[in-house]
């Protein structure tokens, strides 16, 4: 039903050497690109960033892409003692760039995958939603060499038609690539993506700055996505479900005491 994707991270930290031992040595407006774990040791300033390829074929293989952006609504003077609302807009992808999503907080949408032929009973489509947890974005120059190997980050959700040969958002050799065999590269295409054969790419950052405790094994740290039904079931589907242990259930009574 409900589908978690969790990401977990340690490992050696990458570092780099240096002739300073202490911070005192470190010139006011000096750019150390890190922080400086121990002596003659600086630990970098890097990022993270896993892609995941999301190919849900939803009820069947026809499934378009919906934005349900919330916007503030203020009320007419007179009409409510409240002065705002919350005002729904289900905007329907129809190409590649109107599925180029970067996440914002003070811009909410919840993030679908539909079917636009399976109708529930009171006729809503049949999907599934996106719902990120806590993401990064990279902060390099789009035209960065780096950048361009890993255009894949310069959105976090992305939405392309089916093709066996769009498998890695990265391309097939990222490290020696020029940047031309990528996600953003095929999304750039802006191939037509409602009521089709779809992909959805859900992006996951980290930005790392590297402190003390991280050295020289750095402890674990964590994000995650959902994938959740949205009108895909008529109601909620544990409700009726047996219990795991003969005694879940009846547990208080009229004569129950504390």
């Amino acid at each position: 039903m409900q589908q978690k994707a969790q990401v977990s991270l340690s490992g050696i930290l990458m570092v780099k050497g240096t002739t300073y031992n202490n911070m005192s040595q470190v010139g006011k407006d000096e750019n150390l690109h890190g922080t400086l774990l121990a002596q003659n040791l600086i630990g970098v300033t890097h990022d993270h960033f896993i892609t995941f390829y999301l190919d849900m074929d939803i009820d069947g293989p026809n499934n378009s892409f919906v934005k349900v952006h919330m916007t503030k609504q203020e009320s007419s003077p007179g009409e409510s003692p409240r002065r705002s609302f919350i005002k729904l807009n289900r905007d329907v992808a129809k190409t590649e760039k109107d599925a180029q999503i970067k996440l914002n907080l003070y811009d909410p949408s919840e993030f679908h995958v539909v079917n636009p032929a399976r109708l529930s009973k009171v006729g809503n489509p049949s999907g599934y939603k996106i719902v990120p947890s806590a993401n990064a974005a990279s902060l390099l120059d789009p035209t960065d060499p780096p950048q361009l190997r890993s255009g894949f980050t310069n959105n976090q959700i992305w939405v392309t038609p089916y093709s066996r040969h769009e498998e890695w958002a990265g391309g097939l050799f990222a490290y020696q690539s020029r940047g031309d065999d990528t996600l953003a590269v095929w999304s750039d295409r802006n191939r037509p993506i409602e009521n089709k054969d779809i992909v959805a790419w859900y992006t996951l950052g980290f930005h790392h700055i590297p402190c003390q405790e991280d050295y020289p094994i750095m402890p674990s740290v964590e994000s995650s996505f959902d994938l959740k039904p949205v009108n895909f079931f008529e109601k909620n589907p544990i409700l009726g479900a047996a219990p795991y242990f003969e005694n879940d259930l009846h547990v208080c009574d009229t004569s129950a005491t504390v």
